[in-house]
């Protein structure tokens, strides 16, 4: 998961978890459940961050191993501290060149990373050569086009209106590929099979609005980036307007995943390169 985003702050593994843990963990129950995989297999979890995914496969998935990967030396210390089974290991690499032999996995798994993967094709043609033949590939990104994302689409709203600037970073104009359709084709050129697509819902709640504004405080993240690279007033003025337009109370937003299940092809050949995906929708 190599980051080409200025304000993609992904380093401290604590600061994530204040930001985006709780959230990811939930999602990743759900899409564990979703996916429904057979025990004693061999997984592969790409851009494993603060090992939200991994955890949830060890403690769900009945796994005989999991793989994590993640570019972040800190986000991969911060995994390997927290995460002691045996069963686990986690290790630097990326996406794009993923450190496995051919054909070795069970199940290639993924968890709100593609979109920030700059060689989607290449990353996906990485899948294919490990995973073993016919077997499943799978990840999960939030639904940015949607506002998939409550919390941060309303932070984003509120920037733009203090910030015009701030609209290239938003989500929704980064990664307009994040729909059913589109991560359809684009998994579908790759020349993967039986693919689904189906949305993962939950809400988000906050006790008040200093629940919801401190993690955007904490410079893990996209919108943290930009957050803190604020000067004092700008930030200041930014939190007034999410604040007239959240209130104190309690602040409860929806948040939805595309999440994509694929199978890898049976009969295709190590390192075979997938075709030139449209992004357009």
């Amino acid at each position: 998961m190599e980051i080409f985003s200025q304000h993609d702050a992904w380093r401290a593994g604590q600061n994530y978890e204040h930001y985006m843990g709780r959230w990811s963990r939930e999602i990743a129950r759900a899409f564990i459940g979703w996916l429904r995989p057979a025990q004693g297999l061999d997984w592969l979890d790409i851009g494993c961050g603060t090992g939200a995914l991994s955890a949830t496969i060890l403690a769900h998935g009945a796994p005989r191993s999991v793989l994590g990967l993640d570019p972040s030396k800190g986000f991969v210390a911060h995994a390997g501290q927290t995460i002691s089974d045996d069963r686990a290991r986690f290790r630097v690499g990326s996406a794009e060149a993923l450190p496995c032999d051919d054909h070795t996995i069970d199940v290639v798994s993924s968890a709100l990373v593609y979109n920030f993967i700059p060689d989607r094709p290449g990353a996906l043609a990485e899948m294919v050569r490990v995973a073993k033949r016919g077997s499943v590939v799978s990840f999960y990104v939030w639904d940015y086009p949607g506002g998939g994302m409550g919390f941060i689409d309303a932070f984003w709203k509120a920037a733009v209106a203090e910030d015009a600037g701030a609209e290239a970073l938003v989500e929704s104009t980064r990664f307009p590929f994040c729909t059913r359709k589109a991560l359809n084709r684009e998994v579908q050129a790759a020349g993967l099979l039986d693919i689904v697509v189906e949305p993962i819902e939950l809400s988000t709640r906050f006790t008040d609005f200093e629940a919801f504004w401190h993690p955007f405080t904490l410079g893990a993240g996209p919108a943290p980036g930009y957050c803190m690279s604020l000067s004092d007033e700008a930030r200041a003025s930014l939190k007034r307007r999410l604040l007239k337009n959240l209130g104190t109370g309690t602040i409860e937003l929806d948040a939805r995943t595309w999440a994509v299940k694929s199978r890898a092809p049976r009969g295709q050949s190590p390192g075979v390169k997938s075709a030139p995906v449209r992004t357009d929708l």
